[in-house]
């Protein structure tokens, strides 16, 4: 059997949209655009293989946005899309590659099928639909349409014989053209054409990016649970509480670092997707946790959810103390949440009450804290 290996390009700035953040990295439905491409591809089973081509100094973003998906090591690209994918042809095997942009969060995998059974037969294949709209020439007035009759909207991914490819690009030299089956067709190689799907409309726009979280929305059904954890003050300090290490005259008492805002978060996506609680994953009798830090858990609940196809919206979690003061160190607690399930900030909550000094934590015997996750997962 050929070997199936997709070249996501994920190189470029991607500023269009209005942010610093290249449009790759950003958000869709609190999962990064990357990701959503990637587990397309990684989720067919004729795809034996995914690498991804980044952009010079886009590393540690693109770690971040890819953390549990199987992409092997990341491929430095250049400043033209022609030099991102010799890049990505340098790294991969022979056989056949799917050159897919990320900018195409939604492949239906109907469509690889169709790519990969056309290369029996031709150089390359690409998906492509019909132009329905009336086309025509002017500024601001009309001067003449224009046939479409022979006229096609080309998509990706492509698909091609990786040693082709390169052929082709070797013939282009530089200042190859951006869309990898025109370099095919320039070196006198035979492109085919397979039925494509508007699912794969290319995010450029703030309405697109609209669209695909109203798509998103449709297929998915939203689930919330609730944690709870508490944790008795024992020992010296510092406390460690939301990932942030707190003076404090006592620490807290617990297998793991006793982090509660984690521990109790971490149960809430747990049971928001039925997956158990805590305790089931990483048992209090298993010596290997013993101080173990809590962002582990919490990286671990979140990528359980991902792996399902689910995306985590939004966390809440209220601290139950007279001391620590979680005032002075909320923002601080909220950004690490955020980093370590790869959400915004605006998608983590942390607020801090007192139990007017009734019951332990009124009496400083220790900490509490309760959470609520909302997740959606696939219909």
């Amino acid at each position: 059997m050929t070997k199936v290996t997709a070249l996501i390009v994920a190189a470029g700035s991607g500023t269009r949209m209005g942010s610093e953040t290249p449009k790759q990295y950003r958000l869709l439905a609190g999962k990064p655009l990357l990701a959503h491409a990637i587990e397309a591809m990684i989720g067919h089973q004729r795809i034996e293989a995914v690498r991804v081509v980044v952009g010079a100094g886009q590393e540690e973003i693109a770690s971040a946005a890819l953390r549990g998906l199987d992409v092997g090591p990341l491929i430095i690209g250049g400043a033209e899309r022609a030099d991102s994918v010799r890049a990505g042809l340098a790294a991969i095997e022979d056989g056949i590659v799917l050159v897919h942009d990320a900018a195409r969060p939604f492949c239906p995998p109907e469509v690889v099928d169709r790519l990969i059974d056309a290369l029996d037969n031709a150089d390359g294949a690409v998906p492509v639909l019909p132009v329905a709209d009336t086309l025509a020439k002017g500024d601001r007035e009309l001067r003449g349409t224009v046939n479409r009759t022979q006229l096609l909207r080309v998509q990706t991914p492509q698909a091609f014989h990786v040693e082709d490819l390169r052929f082709a690009y070797e013939e282009a030299g530089n200042g190859a053209p951006t869309d990898e089956s025109t370099v095919l067709q320039l070196a006198g190689l035979r492109v085919a054409t397979v039925a494509g799907d508007e699912a794969l409309h290319k995010l450029t726009s703030p309405s697109d990016w609209e669209r695909a979280e109203m798509m998103l929305a449709a297929a998915m059904v939203s689930r919330s649970g609730t944690g709870f954890d508490v944790h008795a003050f024992e020992g010296p300090g510092p406390v460690v509480m939301g990932g942030i290490t707190i003076d404090h005259p006592m620490g807290l008492a617990g297998h793991s670092d006793a982090d509660v805002v984690l521990h109790a978060i971490t149960d809430a996506l747990l049971g928001a997707a039925a997956l158990g609680d805590i305790g089931q994953h990483f048992p209090p009798s298993d010596p290997q946790w013993k101080g173990a830090a809590s962002d582990r858990f919490l990286v671990h609940a979140a990528d359980l959810i991902r792996a399902r196809g689910g995306i985590i919206d939004h966390v809440d979690c209220t601290v139950i103390c007279e001391a620590p003061k979680v005032g002075p160190h909320r923002a601080a607690i909220q950004q690490r949440v955020a980093e370590i399930l790869s959400l915004e900030a605006g998608a983590v909550s942390i607020k801090a009450t007192t139990t007017e000094q009734l019951g332990f934590t009124g009496r400083r015997e220790g900490i509490a804290a309760q959470a609520i996750a909302t997740i959606r997962l696939p219909a």
